[in-house]
């Protein structure tokens, strides 16, 4: 029998290695009986080839006019000491005229790529040991959506939580409980709800789904899996509900409350 290509490559390899490691890692620490000795580094943006391993996307892809770029933005002592990417553009509501199948638009987002496979098989995210998902950003205020996708049995599946931003403008370290991510498919909150696949976590992102017509812009820094609270200044969870831009299958939208 002949090895494959990907087989071959040096980065299959690399990457075969590197995750034999973080797995001797893990054994000899005794993390899944202790717990995990610090945070797991899930993806950042301090060089300029961490774009090449997202995806952006937005309702150019069936015919809306909605614009959105993700761009590599320097470190810079006025601003941010560390590399960050800065997520832009504007919000179109306008529907293709050719196109009467689409009665719906107005949408930017973009994930991270899906995480090539290693001698492991597919190299996946184990997040299960974490309460958190920390992020460092600066929002302009918007009504972002976090999106979490796993190795789920519906492939269009998405873990989805709003992105409470307390200081547009301002960089800060947001924290979202895991278990508070609301399962949805193409845009609507499904039910029964069903747990997260926190075993098997393929891919992480933002969307700006609103369709509230104008421009955006959102930075970040890098993402993060923790158990310590402390790391963010603000948790995400609120005194009040707040009604959100998800419903469910009759309608009614749903609403975010500590």
């Amino acid at each position: 029998m002949r090895a494959t290509t990907v087989c071959l490559s040096k980065g299959f390899w690399g990457r075969s290695i590197e995750e034999f490691k973080r797995l001797s890692n893990i054994a000899f620490k005794l993390e899944g009986i202790k717990g995990p000795s610090g945070p797991l580094p899930l993806h950042d943006f301090h060089k300029p080839e961490s774009l090449d391993e997202t995806k952006l996307m937005s309702d150019v892809d069936i015919g809306g006019y909605s614009k959105a770029s993700l761009d590599w933005i320097p470190p810079s002592p006025e601003d941010n000491v560390n590399g960050h990417a800065r997520f832009y553009g504007s919000i179109s509501t306008a529907l293709p005229p050719h196109r009467p199948e689409i009665q719906r638009s107005g949408y930017a987002a973009w994930r991270t790529l899906d995480r090539p496979p290693t001698l492991f098989g597919r190299a996946l995210w184990n997040i299960d040991m974490y309460t958190y998902l920390a992020m460092r950003i600066k929002s302009d205020g918007r009504s972002y959506f976090v999106n979490v996708q796993t190795e789920s049995v519906v492939p269009t599946d998405l873990h989805q939580h709003r992105l409470f931003a307390k200081r547009p403008g301002e960089w800060e370290t947001v924290l979202i409980k895991w278990n508070d991510f609301v399962r949805t498919n193409h845009g609507f909150v499904v039910e029964p709800q069903t747990e997260m696949l926190r075993q098997k976590v393929k891919s992480i992102g933002v969307g700006l789904t609103d369709r509230v017509p104008g421009p955006f812009e959102l930075c970040i820094e890098r993402m993060w899996a923790t158990n310590d609270m402390s790391e963010g200044e603000e948790h995400v969870e609120t005194p009040a509900a707040r009604e959100g831009q998800l419903k469910d299958k009759q309608g009614r939208y749903i609403t975010w409350s500590d």
